[in-house]
């Protein structure tokens, strides 16, 4: 009993949501919040476009809430819009904002849309992302399905199944239809392999005041260096001679 009651509120929000995104899906479009409360439901649609889901003073949210309470019994449905800040690290934003392209102009440039919403994902921060294009309705002869991949992103491990955000959907065209899958690493994801160097702290040292006494030099006074007197060589004693012998015999002439 306790199971067919859980699988019978799943469908009923499933089909809710379902409800929604058909109704305001195109244009920014993410996806739809649940919560039951004691006044009733609360539903928190979330979308990059509020002022178009709103529609005209409310227009849109009234006539959400009146199809709400008749179609699936809902007592008090409280609606809320919610605007995503960045929609470019929304996978599920990227990939209706894809099918709508898909469904409006036709599958032949695919290649270019592919590569400018990878672009505008990597743009907006993001560490890695890709896009897969994959289905009949793709006019390609090389192959029917197209990866467009940029950045760093995991494809295995703990990062890898509870980190990447994913999404998918499905185009319905003429031709055929193409899904369309979505995976994108945000920039506030820390990645374990991931190495940061660290610039050395600068320690703030106070200086504390010292005062210290001065102490004068003292001069000491030197007494003058007096010249030492040349010792005579024995040359110079014999010339010194030999000059005092001449002056000598002049002498007695």
């Amino acid at each position: 009993m306790i199971e067919r009651k859980i699988i019978k509120k799943k469908l009923s929000e499933y089909a809710i949501k379902a409800h929604i995104e058909f109704k305001v899906g195109n244009g920014g479009y993410s996806h739809t919040d649940i919560h039951k409360t004691p006044l009733g439901e609360n539903i928190i649609i979330h979308t990059s476009t509020p002022g178009r889901v709103v529609g005209s003073k409310g227009k849109n949210i009234r006539e959400l809430t009146e199809e709400l309470k008749r179609k699936f019994n809902l007592e008090n449905p409280q609606i809320k819009v919610n605007e995503i800040e960045r929609p470019y690290l929304n996978p599920n934003t990227i990939a209706r904002d894809i099918v709508s392209l898909f469904e409006r102009f036709g599958p032949r440039r695919f290649t270019f849309t592919g590569y400018k919403m990878l672009n505008n994902i990597m743009k907006a921060g993001a560490k890695g992302a890709e896009i897969i294009l994959s289905g009949r309705g793709i006019p390609s002869v090389r192959s029917k399905t197209w990866k467009f991949s940029a950045g760093h992103l995991k494809k295995s491990g703990d990062v890898s199944e509870n980190k990447v955000l994913r999404s998918t959907k499905i185009a319905h065209l003429k031709s055929g239809s193409i899904g369309v899958k979505v995976k994108i690493l945000t920039p506030d994801v820390e990645l374990p392999d991931e190495i940061k160097i660290k610039e050395p702290i600068k320690e703030e040292v106070e200086e504390k005041e010292v005062k210290e006494e001065k102490e004068v030099p003292k001069t000491i006074e030197k007494e003058p260096k007096t010249k030492k007197e040349k010792v005579p060589t024995a040359k110079e004693l014999a010339e010194k001679k030999i000059k005092e012998d001449k002056d000598g015999n002049n002498k007695t002439k």
